[in-house]
């Protein structure tokens, strides 16, 4: 079996150069790192990851937990970090907590048993104090979509209070008073956080907070059109839904079309996200951003910066929403 002495031979070369152009550094010249690579492949040698991870105390690994594989959210997510990561000769170990604790504590547990260099964690269920607790341990972690004030220096977040607030703020500018709103599963922080935004619009232009006109559904399009059957069963004036995301706002407005409304004639819809399809179906859905592909790329240079001593590279943890106003909502007559 061909080793790395054997290849520096055959190079021509320092076995610290065949070492570099293994590890990807720029350092090495193009016309070196081709020779390194021709000797590889003429003995077939292959490095061995599990030595070198001994050697060098890493695995070039970054555990990534997700609440979910599927829809359109969480994938660009897990793209980004994963190109990020890729770019600097890293690799990503992915798994899935569904929302639920035990599962995410037990893909957490997975992951680190993995030896990851550092962990990357969506995480929905699972308490302040387990996260704060976790992060005191050895394995550098950094959490998306979550804040906690006294970890706020390992949370990549989006202030969904504000975009909660920016969502209603518009649709009340348009002259509507009588508005429904469709919310997520409430044990979620970011759910919570953009009812606050809503209530806190709806007290600005004083018009009261109707808790008939609230639905609390599960982000999805099915739990969107449930939402929407129900409110439109109690037979209430509702000229505007405001809903906690695109998908379920998809939902939505398919059951008001089957009812005969019009959309934004009979009643106006704003979503939150601003997944793409949304803005291919007609009307085109007006939404807030939820850059959530952003918020992973930036979890992902914080590992890079932080576990891989990358200092060229800048972290912005905080991310502001954007309002995209689009077709689906429209005056008051």
């Amino acid at each position: 079996m061909a080793t790395i002495y054997d290849v520096s031979v055959m190079a021509g070369v320092s076995l610290a150069t065949v070492s570099r152009v293994m590890n990807n550094n720029t350092k090495v010249s193009d016309r070196t790192k081709q020779k390194v690579l021709d000797a590889m492949q003429t003995l077939g040698y292959r490095p061995n990851t599990i030595a070198q991870s001994l050697a060098s105390n890493r695995s070039n690994s970054v555990g990534v937990l997700v609440s979910q594989l599927d829809g359109p959210f969480y994938g660009p997510m897990m793209t980004e970090i994963e190109t990020a990561l890729r770019s600097a000769n890293k690799h990503v170990i992915i798994a899935a907590g569904h929302s639920d604790e035990a599962q995410e504590k037990d893909s957490v547990e997975f992951l680190m048993s993995r030896g990851c260099d550092a962990l990357i964690l969506d995480v929905e269920a699972v308490s302040d104090d387990y996260l704060i607790e976790l992060s005191k341990g050895p394995t550098p972690i950094v959490f998306i979509n979550r804040y906690i004030e006294s970890i706020k220096d390992r949370c990549v977040y989006l202030e969904n209070e504000l975009g909660g607030f920016m969502a209603t703020d518009y649709i009340l500018s348009l002259g509507h008073t009588h508005v429904a709103y469709i919310s997520g599963p409430l044990f979620k922080l970011d759910v919570r956080d953009r009812l606050k935004g809503h209530k806190r619009a709806l007290a600005q232009y004083n018009v009261p907070f109707d808790e008939s006109l609230y639905y609390e559904s599960d982000f999805k399009e099915a739990g969107g059109s449930d939402a929407m059957e129900h409110l439109l069963s109690l037979n209430k004036p509702i000229t505007a839904v405001v809903c906690a995301n695109d998908q379920m706002a998809s939902g939505a407005i398919a059951v008001c079309l089957e009812h005969g409304l019009n959309v934004p004639d009979d009643i106006s819809f704003i979503g939150y996200d601003n997944i793409p399809f949304p803005q291919y179906i007609s009307p085109k859905l007006s939404t807030v951003s939820n850059p959530i592909h952003e918020m992973g790329k930036m979890a992902a240079r914080w590992v890079l910066q932080q576990v891989y001593n990358d200092q060229d590279i800048a972290v912005d943890s905080s991310f502001k929403p954007e309002l995209f106003i689009r077709t689906s909502a429209k005056k008051v007559d």
